[in-house]
Formats: structure tokens, C-alpha cells, sequence
């Protein structure tokens, strides 16, 4: 029997569904259990039982999950948002204890996906196309228009092409903790990767961004492209992720070269098309 718990898992409705029909068609007997802080996240009601969770930053969170992993007899905890990655990547061993495994990578590998300009350091470590990017306190040196962000951040959330210096000075106070990159005019890709427990991918899936709504894909299509997953490869090697990572790429229009923009150690909001 294999009960998995789905956590923070709000509107990923396909991802459980997925699931769903693999253990069904696998004949595998077990439970897909979901929490979230909200009572009415959607996916909840496609789960086998469902429980409401503190918020990640609260105190007792790991607490409520180790509960519920013992009351369900939890195999494995599969986390969807990336600010739960850490606190879940530093608890591992309490969930190992009573018989419980995470879905997750490394601590070391969550903070490089986590910390945008530890990824850049990252991409350039292994020869791999990024563009130049610029931290807290360091002089934007590139041209205009160019992109800032959230060092931390996620789903396009405060994320802006600065189209003068005026612009950007503007957005570095408003956003505070900022990343300045170098801005990629190119079509945008989103390559879903799944490793097992040893780092060893099991698939890699290039996919063509067409629209997307607030940071998630809503439209897309499957791109196989080998010189793109020959460099998914390189990062796969060098980072030995275990389960999802979702790496996001941007192929110039300048010198049709693929630039690598962001990481992140989770299932992507259109990762159930890939499987």
C-alpha cells in the first residue's frame, strides 16, 4: 500500500488526477491525500481524504504533518510551492523516523533553485547560457530595457521590464530584494524533468510557453528538441535533483541560443502534460 500526501495543494487538480489514474491503471492500492491552508482549495476535493493545514511559516506545520503522516500511514509527501521547499528539505529525517519519505531535493539544491542569483552563479558554473545578472548594491551595467525580479520569487510575482534607468530605480525600491537581468527577447520554454532517488531522470519534456496566467502556464505544447535536453542533462548532472524540477529557458531571437532564466524543484503548473 502507498499513501501519498499532496501538500499546499490549492488548484493542482490535474497533478492529483495524474496520480490518480497512474495508480489506478498500475493497480496499486493506497490513498492521495491533500492539505491545504484554504478549506475550499479545489484540489482538495479530488483527494481521498483531505485536511486543513497551517501556514507554512507557522510553528506547529511540520508538526501537523508529521500527525497527519502518522494517522494515514504516509509512504510519501510530494510539496507543490516553493516556499515550502526548505522547511520540508531541513525535516526530512523526522519524516524518515516514522516511515515517511519527501519528494524533495537536497537542501543545497533547494537553495540554488530557491535564490535566483545563486542559480545564475549556478548556469555559469557549468558553462551554461544565462543571462548577466546583477544583485543587491551591484551597478546595472547592460541595456535598456532590461527585467528585475525577486531574488526569491515566484510565479511572475512582482517581476518587470524596465524600459529606462528611471523605471528601474523605481522598481529596485519597490521590490527591495531584487535580482537585474539582462532581457532575453526569444520564445520562452518550460522543461518539466522527473529523477528517481538517485538523480537518474526518468523523463525530460521540453515545452513551448504560449500564454500564461499569473507566473503558470495555461497553454502549451510538447517541443522535443535534443540540444535543449542535452543541456537539461548537464544541469540534471550537476545538480542531482531527486523527483520534479522544472527549468525555465528562452531561446534568443538575437543568436538562436537557449539562455537558462530560472530553476525550480517542484512540479510546474503544466507538468501533468508532460506525464
Amino acid at each position: 500500500m502507498i499513501n501519498i500526501l499532496f501538500t499546499s495543494a490549492g488548484r493542482r487538480i490535474e497533478l492529483i488526477q495524474q496520480f490518480v489514474k497512474a495508480k489506478k491503471s498500475k493497480g496499486i492500492s493506497g490513498k492521495i491525500v491533500c492539505g491545504d491552508m484554504s478549506k475550499l482549495a479545489p484540489a482538495l476535493y479530488f483527494a481521498d481524504k483531505a485536511y486543513t493545514l497551517p501556514a507554512v511559516k507557522d510553528s506547529k506545520y511540520i508538526e501537523k504533518l508529521l500527525d497527519i503522516c502518522k494517522e494515514e500511514n504516509i509512504s510519501l509527501i510530494i510539496p507543490t510551492i516553493d516556499t515550502e521547499l526548505e522547511v520540508l528539505s531541513k525535516n526530512i529525517k523526522k519524516f524518515n523516523s516514522i516511515g515517511s519519505d519527501v519528494l524533495i531535493s537536497s537542501l543545497e539544491t533547494v537553495r540554488i533553485t530557491q535564490d535566483k542569483m545563486e542559480t545564475f552563479k549556478f548556469f555559469k558554473s557549468i558553462g551554461i547560457k544565462t543571462p548577466k545578472s546583477y544583485g543587491n548594491g551591484m551597478e546595472y551595467k547592460g541595456e535598456f530595457p532590461c527585467f528585475i525580479k525577486p531574488i526569491s520569487g515566484s510565479s511572475s510575482i512582482n517581476a518587470f521590464k524596465a524600459k529606462n534607468k528611471k523605471e528601474l530605480e523605481f522598481f529596485k525600491y519597490y521590490i527591495g530584494d531584487y535580482i537585474i537581468q539582462d532581457l532575453i527577447i526569444g520564445e520562452e520554454y518550460t522543461i518539466d524533468v522527473f529523477c528517481n532517488f538517485d538523480g537518474e531522470p526518468i523523463y525530460i519534456t521540453p515545452r513551448i510557453r504560449i500564454s500564461t496566467r499569473s507566473g503558470e502556464v495555461n497553454k502549451t505544447k510538447i517541443h522535443k528538441d535534443s540540444i535543449l535536453i542535452d543541456q537539461v542533462l548537464r544541469i540534471i548532472k550537476a545538480l542531482k535533483p531527486k523527483g520534479p524540477l522544472t527549468v525555465q529557458a528562452i531561446r534568443s531571437e538575437k543568436d538562436d541560443e537557449y539562455y537558462f532564466i530560472e530553476i525550480n524543484a517542484r512540479f510546474g503548473g503544466g507538468s501533468p502534460l508532460s506525464m
